[in-house]
């Protein structure tokens, strides 16, 4: 029996490690921690969920999407209580896999989940802005938004230069395929931005290196007391079901490049939990996997279009970030956090799905309404109350989509007219179906009848029952769906 790893595998590792050590660092950042806190994360989601069953060839590790809700959750309780939060969370999202629900991630709204990495992606873009030029960002998200009238006097120019530049290099570098095959953007973008900053000696704003050991904390048993607190619950949950319904789009997306086995959602779900409990152990970073790494410069997650063919390359990807976290960690203070800025504004940017938006707009103006106010309502509010928005809005617009009824008249002139409702009468059409019975002529004999319906709930089939005894019926008969208002006979008056 063979044994060791392939080539294909060992540089689809060596291609995810580049995309990823820039954006580990740059995420952590953004979020308000460490640097070397993103690189844990991603140490751990290669080496722990790596060796995990679930899915074959995603990689996992912090991600731009979590950013806002981190970011929030250290403002208000402590980078201390950070450890805790991702524990937690990892605990619930090991329980959901263990009851099997992870299969019904997939039934949440593409309108929502859209809406929400809108959302996440507007406020992540508007305040990296303000990193770009080495200015101090407003808490909220719609302070951020409204600060950028004011932003132009308040950034640094040179600073401003050196992440406008990283975009740039972003933009234009996987023009060149050949290039873009051998070293991904990120790294030569970041790699660029730090060479010019050192040999001309930039006075910009530069990554604080603390090491690993000065980075990490375990967390004390009293932090663990916290998790009695409203507030602190609310971020756990708000963390594993985000986390989790990242992870799992991401597993169906990256199923749809690969032919090898496909993703079993419940073990990956557990894979992600126990993740995200040694990260939480490790004071670290939440971890995802979502397909947006790859889009920020590299090959989707696991290295698929770089060759992958084995949960081994995960895994190296894993060990080389322990590597230069144990190595090098030096070179972290040489990064300008402007270019790091430049490459979330970048990966932000990718988070706002334009293209399926306006295809949403074009065929289902429903749906695109939900993926809207749902990005509205994280940019105004926060992550998890905008998601709850949208989880509601998109409820409500399933129920009203389904309650199609019609009614249809037949003029049999002597005998009178014949009225046909049709479809589901709830209580949301009541105002149209009674508005189409009372328009009825009101001196010739209706015949009523309501066997065409699928469903009628308590409010129609009263308000149905009034109307037939306000026009002097007898109420009588009885529909396909036991309502007691079947087929009415009324007399005119």
């Amino acid at each position: 029996m063979r044994c060791g790893v392939s080539r294909a595998d060992l540089f689809a590792s060596l291609v995810v490690f580049l995309v990823a050590l820039p954006l580990c660092v740059g995420v952590a950042i953004a979020s308000g921690v460490p640097a070397e806190l993103g690189l844990v994360t991603g140490i751990v989601g290669g080496l722990v969920v790596g060796a995990l069953p679930g899915s074959s060839l995603q990689v996992s590790g912090p991600a731009a999407g979590l950013t806002v809700l981190v970011y929030e959750a250290v403002r208000t309780y402590g980078v201390e209580a950070l450890g805790v939060l991702v524990f937690a969370a990892g605990v619930v999202q090991v329980g959901l896999g263990m009851l099997r629900l992870g299969r019904w991630f997939r039934a949440v709204s593409a309108a929502v989940v859209q809406g929400m990495l809108s959302g996440m992606g507007l406020v992540l873009v508007a305040g990296q802005v303000y990193a770009l030029g080495d200015a101090a960002a407003p808490a909220d998200g719609l302070g951020k938004l409204a600060g950028l009238v004011s932003l132009p006097g308040l950034v640094d120019p040179v600073a401003l230069s050196v992440g406008g530049a990283t975009i740039a290099v972003l933009v234009l570098w996987p023009r060149w395929r050949r290039g873009a095959r051998l070293v991904p953007a990120p790294l030569v973008a970041v790699g660029l931005a730090a060479a010019v900053t050192g040999v001309f000696d930039l006075s910009v704003r530069r990554v604080e290196a603390r090491g690993l050991l000065g980075a990490v904390r375990v967390p004390e048993w009293g932090d663990f007391g916290r998790l009695t607190e409203v507030g602190v619950i609310g971020t756990v949950v708000a963390f594993a079901l985000i986390a989790s319904a990242e992870s799992l789009f991401s597993a169906a997306a990256v199923d749809r490049l690969h032919r090898g086995p496909r993703t079993d959602y419940d073990r990956e779900l557990i894979a992600q939990g126990a993740g995200n409990a040694v990260c939480g152990v490790l004071g670290a970073l939440p971890m995802t996997a979502v397909i947006v790494r790859g889009a920020a410069g590299g090959p989707p997650s696991g290295g698929v279009q770089a060759g992958a063919r084995t949960k081994a390359s995960r895994m190296l990807h894993g060990g080389w970030l322990l590597l230069f976290t144990a190595l090098l960690p030096g070179v972290l203070g040489l990064v300008p956090v402007a270019a790091l800025a430049g490459l979330l504004v970048h990966a932000g940017c990718k988070l706002v799905p334009v293209r399926q938006a306006r295809g949403l707009w074009a065929g289902h103006r429903g749906e695109a309404v939900v993926l809207g106010v749902t990005a509205v309502a994280i940019v105004v509010g926060n992550l998890f109350e905008g998601v709850l928005v949208g989880l509601g809005l998109a409820v409500a617009k399933t129920a009203w989509d389904v309650s199609h009824v019609h009614v249809e008249t037949e003029d049999l002139g002597d005998a009178g007219i014949v009225v046909r409702v049709l479809g589901h009468a709830t209580f949301l059409r009541l105002p149209k179906l009674l508005d189409a019975l009372e328009a009825l002529p009101h001196d010739r004999e209706v015949r009523l009848e309501l066997g065409g319906l699928r469903h009628v709930d308590h409010a129609c089939a009263a308000a149905l029952e009034g109307w037939a005894t306000a026009r002097g019926g007898d109420g009588g008969g009885r529909g396909g769906d036991g309502s007691g208002v079947g087929v009415v006979a009324v007399k005119g008056v």
